[in-house]
């Protein structure tokens, strides 16, 4: 017994002198005072008040991680009898207990809701013993026994190295020799009165308390309560970050693409731009796409980007539909076309109308985030979207074909641009 608490002593010493070094700090001391109920076993006709105010605890905690620790604690205290109602006694105690702990304010995340209210569920076996002058034999002074405690510490945050404390626990004996008035055996001697025998009978009694937790160590908070990741931001620090996010989207050329993805941040207005903002020239001839009379077919300034001779406009169309100008793109997970490609819809539709023997086949993709079969869906919504600007243009459905493709493997699926280029559609001359 005495070897048992020599080590439980030192390891509440080993508590005050030891500091976490980690991001948040793992040791904490505890202190409280409060009620105490003996229940039963109460000789015939012996009472004990609801509340008995008599108790003191001192205890010292480790947590492995925000979840889950280890405590040891020790408690001192008094057993009275309900005055008016009851024979006097007076009984005294002293436990002591190593417990395992689960903070079930992180286990449930209470900081979806409270970042200052917490709770505790400790449980483990002890040790101690029952003193009382007037047993009904002295041959020892103590009745020792051992035990088993279980309870919840409601918790309130005061400050990063404190928090006020409240506990309910419920203490179980194993082995227990007299009733908690002291007045008889739980089972009488067999043959002498000094007949000292193990009563292996449960006794049960609880304690209601008060107390202070003082948190020991360099970091900033404790693990009872960190947030991994700080996954729940200040007001502050959103307000910080949905600034940062329109300042992203801003738009400054209006050509569709935003200034953080956007290489050439002054495209003049009513330009035909890639996925990143840069103005096209589908054939090549020096003369941007929306100044180009003739965007598939090359041809000098002085003709206004348009061939001198007379050159069948269908394959120049073809050309481009083979070398990828003609595109429509959308945003992730989304079967709505971006603003600055819907232009290449207005190409198509143009050029059927110019040339009323020739279909056209639509053809949608999509990058390869997400699961495949969804991806699929996705790029036949996406073709489907783009026949109906088709036909909103006025080209009859008739000579509009379309089909969903799926994922773009040909594509480096790391790279983010590269994935905007998947999220496409795509023509096809029939």
């Amino acid at each position: 017994m005495k070897k048992s608490l020599l080590a439980l002593m030192l390891m509440l010493l080993v508590c005050l002198v030891v500091q976490a070094q980690d991001e948040y700090n793992k040791w904490s001391i505890e202190i409280n005072g409060g009620f105490n109920k003996p229940m039963a076993p109460l000789s015939p006709g012996y009472l004990s008040p609801t509340l008995n105010l008599g108790h003191v605890g001192l205890g010292a905690r480790y947590m492995f991680n925000e979840k889950f620790g280890l405590m040891g604690d020790a408690g001192f205290g008094r057993f009275r009898e309900a005055r008016g109602n009851s024979p006097e006694f007076v009984t005294d105690y002293a436990r002591f207990n190593a417990q395992g702990v689960v903070n079930f304010g992180r286990l449930f995340n209470f900081e979806s809701f409270t970042q200052s209210l917490g709770l505790l569920f400790h449980a483990g076996p002890g040790i101690g013993w029952f003193t009382n002058d007037d047993r009904p034999t002295l041959d020892f002074d103590r009745d020792y026994l051992y035990h088993i405690s279980s309870g919840f510490t409601g918790q309130v945050k005061l400050s990063d190295r404190f928090a006020l404390l409240g506990d309910i626990s419920v203490h179980f004996n194993g082995r227990q020799r007299y009733t908690f008035d002291g007045r008889s055996f739980i089972i009488p001697p067999l043959a002498e009165l000094d007949d000292v025998r193990l009563a292996h009978t449960t006794g049960t009694w609880w304690t209601g308390t008060l107390g202070l937790a003082y948190y020991i160590g360099k970091a900033d908070t404790h693990a009872d309560w960190y947030i991994p990741g700080e996954k729940y931001a200040t007001k502050e620090e959103l307000a910080t970050q949905m600034g940062e996010i329109r300042n992203m989207l801003k738009d400054s050329d209006g050509d569709g693409v935003p200034d953080y993805l956007d290489q050439e941040p002054n495209t003049p207005a009513g330009a035909r731009v890639d996925a990143l903002g840069r103005t096209l020239d589908s054939d090549g001839d020096g003369i941007p796409d929306h100044l180009d009379k003739c965007p598939f077919a090359p041809g000098p300034a002085s003709n206004d980007g348009c061939p001198l001779e007379e050159v069948e406009e269908i394959d120049y169309f073809r050309k481009a539909i083979n070398e990828g100008y003609l595109n429509v793109y959308f945003a992730f997970d989304s079967s709505k076309p971006l603003n600055y490609s819907s232009s290449a819809a207005n190409f198509v539709a143009n050029f059927l109308k110019r040339n009323p023997g020739v279909n056209i086949h639509v053809k949608g993709y999509a990058d390869e985030i997400g699961p495949e079969d969804y991806n699929m869906k996705l790029s036949e919504r996406r073709a489907k979207a783009v026949v109906d600007l088709l036909v909103a243009a006025g080209i009859t459905q008739n000579r509009i074909s379309h089909q969903g493709y799926g994922e773009d493997t040909s594509v480096d699926k790391s790279s983010a641009e590269a994935r905007q280029l998947a999220r496409r559609v795509s023509f096809e001359v029939d």
